[in-house]
């Protein structure tokens, strides 16, 4: 069986699981105080050229999301996101669990316009009523989105404008962020990121790592009792050093960033290989997810073989399926998908 389902399927890189055995045996503090975790969050903040920045390691990108946009947000307040943003639309409810509600704008190519978020804003503060209202508390965005979309600087500075003159804060999913830094087609760095956001987080589990995201908050700016904050969700991993020795080995001899340009180096052979085969795309990704229109017929065929994600109707007789590299992704296997398509299409 082929998975091209998503970017999390395969266990972890194996110079991460080297390191972990290496250091099994080696007795160290809990809750993310261990030397592993403690030298990770400085190549974190060489990598983002903030030697300032507060970093939390949490398990996984629910769990940071949640964490993360309660304790940026006043009781009282919501976040704004794209309708078809990861916290709207693939997380339970999980924000709203916390008495967050999500403030939805249209999306973009899963991207939301600085444009119509100042415009959001300024309407909200135009109305009378809006102390009877759920107060625009902050923002949310991913990059790479839901869509395997990027922002350019350009966006993200316009999106910072907004948020500066508002006072309120952007916080980036980067669930996916090694292969939107890697792609072709992105003008952003890390370090811009770090600029240009009041929080981030650094995705493991989707690249390369068992588990465990790097929770960045720029400039000391991490709210006030956040590790408290962190344990009153059930987010504290009592054995931090499982997801600080990853970190410490991913951002070690430019290993993130060299697994993530794998991947990305695997879906430009995937999408050529649907080119070649007269595929329409349905809409056109610079990373590692490309969203394919494929007939049902075709689908019926492959389903034996091949796992992917459905992701929407398209017409009657299509659908929008999402295939997705990742870090571990072997070109035999996109030759493979290729010959199992070929004999589809027969």
């Amino acid at each position: 069986m082929l998975s091209f389902e998503n970017d999390y399927s395969e266990g972890a890189h194996p110079k991460l699981l080297q390191a972990l055995i290496e250091t099994n045996f080696v007795q160290q503090v809990g809750y993310g105080e261990d030397e592993y975790s403690l030298r990770a969050k400085d190549k974190i903040r060489a990598a983002i050229n903030d030697p300032e920045a507060d970093i939390f390691f949490l398990i996984g990108g629910t769990q940071s999301n949640q964490v993360v946009i309660d304790g940026l947000l006043h009781s009282t307040e919501g976040v704004i996101a794209a309708t078809t943003g990861h916290v709207n639309v693939h997380e339970a409810g999980a924000i709203e669990y916390t008495g967050h509600k999500v403030l939805t704008l249209s999306a973009h190519d899963g991207k939301i316009d600085a444009g119509e978020l100042k415009a959001y804003l300024q309407s909200f503060y135009a109305d009378p009523t809006y102390p009877h209202m759920v107060y625009p508390g902050g923002v949310y965005i991913s990059h790479p989105t839901e869509y395997g979309t990027l922002y350019s600087k350009a966006e993200l500075e316009a999106l910072h404008q907004v948020c500066k003159e508002y006072a309120i804060p952007l916080f980036l999913d980067g669930a996916r962020l090694g292969y939107g830094l890697t792609s072709d087609e992105t003008d952003v760095t890390l370090p811009d990121i770090a600029a240009l956001c009041d929080a981030f987080y650094i995705g493991g589990t989707k690249v390369g790592a068992l588990c465990g995201e790097a929770v960045v908050f720029p400039r000391h700016g991490a709210p006030k009792r956040f590790i408290t904050h962190i344990k009153q969700h059930g987010a504290m991993v009592a054995k931090g050093r499982l997801i600080g020795v990853q970190f410490d080995a991913l951002f070690t001899d430019n290993l993130y960033f060299d697994i993530s340009r794998h991947a990305i180096d695997m879906a430009k052979k995937l999408k050529q290989g649907f080119v070649e085969r007269g595929f329409q795309f349905f809409i056109d990704s610079p990373t590692n997810q490309q969203f394919v229109i494929v007939s049902n017929e075709t689908l019926s065929r492959l389903e034996p073989n091949v796992r992917y994600s459905y992701w929407q109707k398209y017409d009657d007789a299509h659908s929008v399926v999402r295939f997705a590299t990742s870090w571990a992704t072997p070109p035999e296997n996109i030759d493979a998908l290729m010959a199992l398509l070929d004999a589809a299409l027969v």
